[in-house]
């Protein structure tokens, strides 16, 4: 019993060793992302989401682009149909949100969720930085190359999600993918095809243009 009790111990040291290793590992890898994207007053990317829910047999891709200013909180989301025609926009100013989805010929005005259990695709490169806990599980394949991959766990047991998973590029210093997993059983997975900084670029980029969309109803949910 007690060879037993020394080994069970021994196996559990070496098992929290390991992971504050990789607690260690992954907290580098992060900050070195999150350095280089805070040196950029904005950021470009082009990206794919795939939405897949099994137990509600969905799984469909959209292809879209991401305009963030992370200092300020601001970001606007394009999502496309075939080709380059929007389907939707998310924009928000730091402080509002608007929603346009083109089917409904509908804005939908809200607070800006600046909460944590929120995902903010503005703080996608940072936002490991508060509210969460997070793991470096090792080197993943995705695309044929291979991608430093850690896991984020928010703290909030309310948030809507229970984790993210992170997908770094070692030799460029950026984010490949990020990964969503819902409590509702699905998987949101972001693919940044591009990656570019922006300057030069005006606040008017992250308001609402009502000439841009003319017709669109405003339901405001504020």
């Amino acid at each position: 019993m007690k060879k037993l009790t020394l080994l069970i111990l021994a196996s559990a040291f070496t098992f929290t060793a390991a992971f504050a290793q990789k607690d260690t590992d992954a907290k580098l890898i992060l900050n070195k992302l999150s350095k280089q994207y805070r040196s950029y007053d904005a950021v470009k990317t082009d990206f794919t989401l795939l939405i897949d829910n099994a137990q509600a047999n969905i799984k469909q891709t959209q292809s879209g682009t991401l305009i963030a200013r992370s200092k300020t909180n601001k970001y606007k989301v394009t999502i496309y149909e075939t080709g380059k025609h929007v389907s939707q926009e998310i924009i928000s100013d730091g402080k509002s949100q608007w929603t346009y989805l083109k089917d409904a010929n509908e804005v939908q005005l809200a607070d800006a969720d600046n909460s944590e259990e929120g995902f903010n695709p503005a703080k996608i490169f940072t936002m490991y930085e508060k509210g969460y806990k997070y793991i470096y599980t090792g080197l993943q394949k995705a695309g044929g190359k291979t991608y430093q991959a850690i896991d984020l766990t928010p703290e909030d047991s309310k948030a809507t999600f229970f984790k993210v998973r992170l997908m770094v590029d070692k030799l460029k210093n950026q984010l490949y993918s990020a990964m969503i997993f819902d409590k509702n059983g699905s998987r949101y997975t972001y693919t940044l095809k591009t990656f570019a900084p922006v300057t030069r670029l005006t606040d008017s980029t992250f308001s609402y243009d009502k000439k841009a969309h003319p017709g669109a109803e405003l339901v405001d949910l504020r």
